[in-house]
């Protein structure tokens, strides 16, 4: 058992992963009555989610408490990023759904979820979250609220906290951090959890009816992935970008398909930035920022299905009003909430703009939860790894100013 035991801390976590992965796999096929082991990925997904608002609460309050200055241009280098990578994802979206136009197939499906109205819905709800109370944002993963009272509190005791208590944030800080890492280690048998549940109950059979979509969406966020971000990141750093593309995709982007949410994966998502040296003071913010308004993949999602609805329904539209949708979708996809389908929700409200029916825009919805093994899990693990992807292309931006060598 110790020589296995040492074969397996000399594993890297990557490898270990996989053989989750595999493993789940294997057992979802020979095994599907065997619900047990769909535990593992409850208990690690839970874990994550449990430890995730607190973390980036007292992460937060602690970077800014004891925050030396010089973080603000990085900020908004990486506030611009986030927000340019969605609007041009949402426009490879139309471009992609006018060169490969499907239809789907309109059912009728419960969608228990009632989606918001109108644009102004959106914004009425942010800052209802901003101003929600501090204890029931951490309880309920409010992350705007999280950030809201945590930023002000951080300022606040910054100006007025003894070196002592500031000494005291950094110390629970720095033991919030170990219990990620050791979650984090666990990450092999929740995936292997996950994945059996996945495959368990869905099998491959989503692929027959929803191919075409599937294929249109998965095809839209691979070439955002692979192609329009690390073009972003080698226009800001005038360096290849892809292998720090490829180990936020690798390191980040694989829990993050598999826990299918932002909000879970923050956590992974500040162990990598650890790994990558970057300044906690500013990756504590940053990524969990992303995980609030950068949303590539929740973009491609609504102007696709929104775009193939209205394609079934033979309805024109015209390049002004696919600019709109554009523009439209990286807003909405700023009000997604962190949690699996989150961007389904926000597809009726796109559909509005061209007159689709409430009725027919939840029939859309429907659809998105069908496919949603593979849709939302391709899509978190875009929205979640281009968090590191930018937080890092911003601090590294800095450190070629500087002439400091990047860790890469």
């Amino acid at each position: 058992m110790k020589a296995i035991g040492r074969i397996w801390n000399g594993t890297s976590l990557i490898v270990k992963i996989l053989i989750g992965l595999a493993l789940g796999i294997l057992f979802g096929l020979l095994t599907p009555q065997a619900t047990f082991i769909g535990i593992l990925g409850n208990l690690f997904v839970g874990a994550l989610k449990g430890i995730a608002p607190l973390l980036v609460f007292v992460l937060v309050i602690s970077s800014l408490a004891n925050a030396t200055g010089g973080i603000g241009k990085r900020f908004s280098t990486v506030i611009v990023l986030y927000l340019v990578s969605t609007l041009i994802a949402a426009v490879i979206a139309v471009v992609s759904s006018f060169l490969f136009p499907v239809t789907i197939k309109l059912i009728t499906g419960d969608v228990n979820t009632v989606p918001p109205g109108e644009l102004k819905d959106i914004f009425l709800s942010i800052l209802d979250n901003i101003v929600q109370n501090p204890i029931s944002a951490i309880a309920e993963a409010n992350y705007i609220g999280v950030l809201a009272w945590a930023i002000m509190l951080g300022l606040a005791l910054k100006a007025f906290a003894s070196p002592a208590l500031k000494s005291s944030l950094q110390n629970i800080s720095d033991a919030l951090s170990r219990v990620v890492r050791w979650i984090i280690g666990l990450a092999p048998f929740g995936i292997l959890g996950l994945v059996f549940s996945s495959v368990s109950t869905s099998g491959l059979s989503i692929f027959a009816d929803y191919g075409r979509l599937l294929l249109l969406l998965v095809g839209t966020m691979a070439f955002v992935a692979l192609v329009s971000n690390p073009l972003i990141v080698g226009l800001t750093l005038r360096r290849n970008p892809y292998p720090l593309v490829f180990r936020c995709l690798r390191e980040s982007g694989i829990t993050a398909f598999f826990t299918r949410s932002s909000a879970a994966n923050i956590p992974v998502n500040m162990s990598l930035c650890e790994k990558l040296g970057l300044d906690k003071d500013f990756y504590s913010v940053s990524i969990p920022l992303g995980a609030t308004i950068n949303m590539d993949g929740a973009a491609v999602v609504i102007t696709v299905m929104t775009l193939a609805a209205a394609h079934t329904l033979g309805i024109g539209v015209s390049i002004v009003s696919a600019i709109l949708l554009s523009i439209l979708a990286t807003l909405c996809a700023g009000g997604t909430s962190g949690v699996a389908g989150g961007s389904l929700l926000l597809i009726p409200m796109a559909c509005s703009m061209f007159g689709i029916h409430n009725d027919i825009a939840m029939q859309v919805v429907a659809v998105g939860f069908i496919i949603s093994v593979i849709q939302d899990s391709c899509e978190t693990a875009i929205n979640s790894s281009s968090d590191v992807l930018f937080t890092a292309t911003a601090e590294f931006r800095e450190w070629i100013r500087k002439g400091r060598k990047l860790p890469l």
